[in-house]
């Protein structure tokens, strides 16, 4: 059995084809930071023209790089939210109509699960039940996952997202856009004792998140240390990026914590972007160690957004026979409990 799966939820045009016995066959990615890195950001509207071009010639390559035809194909899964509405209906309308040529079902994702359960992926899959701690540009969530579609809230972030935060205060230091992986980097030559950010909302109960006051701090903190000319030397940007990702990352971590002994659970997924961040990896890998317990990753290339996530996704759901009709809807505002 094989699903063609299509992500279109916001600026990475991602096509894969997964078969549920031999797994990922095909796995095509364009990405359109080139295109929006002189607006310091998305533009939604030239976001949907650029999937419009990409979709169908990457679902091509897919095919082609899968030596498989159209007529292989067992199912069409495609990211319906959330996400920005015009990317959304792009893939959708794409994928639901192949799906209705073809003569074959169409399953709608929600883009959060994928990153969920893109783990699954990888030789060493998590069991159920566990926590996942998702960390995007648009999402920081912490989730009791028991089962398929068994998610539950734990909490979340009231106001900037993690990758959100990142890339803003990349951009406060004057580093281009997408600016979180670049701020990383620069943290590496940072030394960690010079500054000390707060750790937002630690000091209360809950595992809500909080960054636009870390976002905040940075800005008065580079303000309070530039010279006559407006600016830092290399090694203060360096310094306030390293206190920048060691105050957010240890966020992080201490409502992960948190998290797993809410839940009991021992086991914790980590998905999304800012999953990737090698900070972040190595410190929950030292928790988890510390807790005898076990973290997962997706590999790098699965932590951004990408089709086999959503093929992944879309061949459990088509299994379940979690289908869904000839109408085309997407949803840029979807809590995954209602997934």
């Amino acid at each position: 059995m094989r699903i063609l799966g299509i992500e279109t939820s916001c600026d990475e045009t991602g096509i894969a084809i997964y078969d549920d016995e031999k797994g990922l066959l095909a796995n095509q990615l364009y990405s359109q930071v080139k295109l929006h890195a002189d607006y310091g950001g998305v533009v939604p509207e030239l976001a949907s023209r650029d999937h419009i071009r990409k979709t169908i010639p990457l679902i091509q390559a897919a095919l082609q790089e899968a030596n498989l035809t159209s007529k292989d194909i067992d199912g069409v899964a495609y990211t319906a939210g959330p996400g920005l509405i015009g990317a959304l209906l792009v893939g959708a309308s794409i994928g639901r109509s192949l799906a209705y040529a073809w003569n074959v079902p169409a399953v709608a994702v929600h883009h959060m699960e994928g990153h969920l359960l893109a783990p699954m992926l990888e030789d060493n899959p998590p069991e159920f039940p566990f926590v996942a701690l998702l960390v995007s540009g648009g999402h920081t969530q912490l989730i009791s996952v028991t089962g398929i579609g068994e998610y539950k809230l734990l909490g979340e972030s009231i106001d900037d997202a993690a990758g959100e935060a990142f890339d803003k205060t990349a951009k406060l230091l004057g580093l281009d856009y997408p600016g979180g992986a670049r701020l990383s980097k620069l943290a590496e030559q940072g030394h960690s004792e010079r500054f000390t950010f707060p750790r937002p909302m630690t000091d209360r109960p809950g595992l809500d998140f909080s960054f636009s006051g870390l976002k905040t701090f940075s800005a008065n903190t580079i303000r309070q240390n530039q010279n006559e000319q407006g600016q830092q030397d290399e090694q203060t940007r360096s310094d306030i990026a390293r206190a920048f990702e060691d105050a957010l990352v240890d966020t992080l971590i201490i409502k992960s914590r948190r998290a797993l002994e809410q839940t009991g659970f021992n086991r914790l997924v980590i998905a999304g972007g800012v999953s990737a961040n090698k900070t972040l990896r190595t410190k929950l890998a030292k928790m988890m160690e510390q807790r005898h317990g076990q973290v997962f990753y997706p590999r790098i290339e699965f932590c951004t957004d990408n089709g086999a996530m959503i093929a992944y996704a879309g061949m459990i759901h088509f299994k379940r026979n979690e289908t869904v009709d000839l109408a085309i809807n997407v949803k840029p505002r979807w809590p995954l409990s209602e997934s």
